[in-house]
């Protein structure tokens, strides 16, 4: 067996718990909306977090393989350009609106992972500045308008490598940074 790849989960408990983050994102959501930890709050959490995952499973996606490293980092550089962001769009609307230079862009998909594309178009959209219009699968591109750029082009190759890059390793499609995808090689 290749040391890279990772033995599948035993299929008994990908049956009881087929959305292990969906259960624990829902249960904790429970005890935050109640703000208590009354134990019949933590046991309605326990059944909403096994329940609604469980009993949407037909509708739901099979739950991938997550690098929770690469995630942590992309989450990170997500909060932080957030912050970069609104600072940058309160200067543009604070001074001469003669400075900005909004545009369309079209950023080119790396891949046709459903959850890697809807997370950049998300991403993109949460940054101030900029708002991701169409996810176009067809042709493998995303149109975004962006509040101001002077280079589309460097704009294009910043969103690739600060976001679509570190989603291919997050989800571990291609090899992320070229979204080709990974061959058999030995480590």
């Amino acid at each position: 067996m290749n040391p890279t790849t990772v033995a599948p989960a035993p299929r008994a408990h990908r049956r009881a718990w087929p959305h292990p983050v969906l259960s624990l994102l829902l249960a904790a959501s429970w005890v935050l909306l109640n703000r208590s930890v009354a134990p019949a709050h933590l046991l309605w959490a326990l059944l909403l977090g096994w329940g609604v995952p469980y009993l949407l499973r037909p509708w739901l996606d099979a739950a991938g393989r997550v690098d929770w490293g690469a995630a942590l980092r992309l989450t990170l550089v997500v909060l932080w350009d957030i912050v970069v962001a609104n600072v940058t769009v309160a200067r543009l609307t604070l001074g001469p609106l003669q400075r900005v230079q909004p545009a369309w862009v079209y950023v080119p998909l790396a891949s046709d992972h459903a959850r890697v594309n809807a997370l950049l178009a998300s991403i993109i959209t949460m940054t101030p500045g900029t708002v991701s219009a169409v996810v176009d699968e067809e042709q493998r591109r995303l149109l975004v308008h962006v509040l101001n750029t002077d280079d589309p082009a460097a704009l294009v190759a910043d969103i690739k490598v600060r976001y679509e890059a570190p989603l291919l390793r997050v989800f571990r499609v291609g090899d992320g940074n070229t979204g080709q995808p990974l061959d058999d090689r030995s480590a």
